[in-house]
């Protein structure tokens, strides 16, 4: 696909992911629209963390996705669309389960219905490895069954869902993408791997749930590439196909690593509080990304450790921002 002068819809591109598609996309030459949700402050997310030659070159509106009608405004107009908005925070989700059903469901609903009304030659759907629950088998494949082991996994379901009810009912062009757990610069504190760079940045302990789950980690860029894959790849509309590293570690060798890369010991305050409920804890998580690499024909191209490092270095540079957020992850 040629992206110069494509126009592009990106939902959540203020967000953690959506800011690196964004920064991509920009830089492939896009016309790039980016919806973000509406709030007081009139922040625009880590967007504003973009260059400035970048942030210049973007069309920022502001809305909800519960609101259909911000939704088709934002829609009009453009050709492509990659939908990542959605309520992430899966704690926050066993609080208020209501709204992570009604920001992922009823928002992708609300993307899907613009999408079809105005033809859009193609849309990247974005789920979640979550969607998996604790692996039945490994790797992980797309035929695993699926399982709401949390609110929120439970409602990127529905999500998913609807985005295949749509391709398969009204022939939407739409690609799903699954991926693992991605990190790397301007990712949520609430996330385990700013958790600990930060406290080991900031002191000698770091407090944390569960140590036993495994994880398998993608670097944020090569996610981002992975979902440009999906839209230039006509062989991806109407699938799932899983971005991830086929790798995985346990969080008590994370720690390990990133105290290594730090440069100095990290001692681990295992808090029973931070644990998940236990009926709803993902023990394994191990991508087969045989699909993305036969298919989309993408590989990840960062390691761990090297992904770190340019963590790290980030993470370092922004202390202020992250100190004043919360750090204790749940697993």
């Amino acid at each position: 696909m040629n992206w110069q002068g494509k126009k592009v819809l990106v939902t959540g591109a203020g967000g953690f992911i959506g800011s690196h598609l964004t920064d991509a996309l920009v830089r492939r030459g896009a016309d790039v629209r980016a919806f973000v949700r509406y709030g007081s402050r009139g922040s625009f997310g880590w967007l504003e963390d973009l260059d400035k030659d970048v942030y210049r070159g973007l069309q920022v509106v502001q809305g909800d996705l519960r609101d259909a009608d911000s939704v088709t405004r934002a829609v009009k107009g453009s050709e492509v669309i990659f939908h990542l908005g959605a309520m992430i925070a899966i704690p926050y989700s066993y609080v208020n389960p209501t709204e992570a059903a009604a920001v992922n469901v009823t928002g992708t609903l609300n993307v899907l219905n613009a999408a079809r009304m105005f033809g859009i030659e193609k849309m990247v759907h974005t789920s979640t490895s979550e969607t998996y629950g604790t692996a039945q088998y490994v790797p992980i494949d797309e035929k695993h069954p699926l399982q709401g082991q949390s609110p929120y996994s439970a409602s990127k379901i529905g999500a998913d869902k609807l985005a295949e009810a749509f391709h398969r009912s009204f022939d939407l062009p739409v690609a799903t993408i699954r991926p693992f757990n991605t990190y790397g610069p301007r990712q949520s504190a609430r996330a385990v791997i700013p958790t600990v760079v930060v406290q080991a940045l900031t002191g000698t302990k770091t407090r944390l749930g569960s140590l036993t789950p495994t994880r398998d980690f993608t670097f944020v860029e090569d996610t981002a590439r992975g979902m440009i894959c999906a839209a230039e790849t006509q062989e991806a509309v109407g699938t799932v196909t899983n971005l991830g590293n086929m790798k995985e570690i346990a969080v008590g060798d994370l720690v390990a690593l990133i105290a290594r890369l730090v440069g100095k010991p990290l001692e681990i305050e295992q808090q029973n509080s931070r644990v998940r409920p236990e009926k709803s804890e993902v023990e394994r998580l191990l991508a087969d990304n045989t699909r993305a690499r036969e298919v989309l024909k993408w590989t990840p191209q960062v390691s761990l450790e090297d992904g770190l490092k340019t963590t790290i270095t980030w993470l370092g540079e922004h202390l202020s921002d992250y100190r004043r957020a919360q750090t204790e992850y749940v697993i």
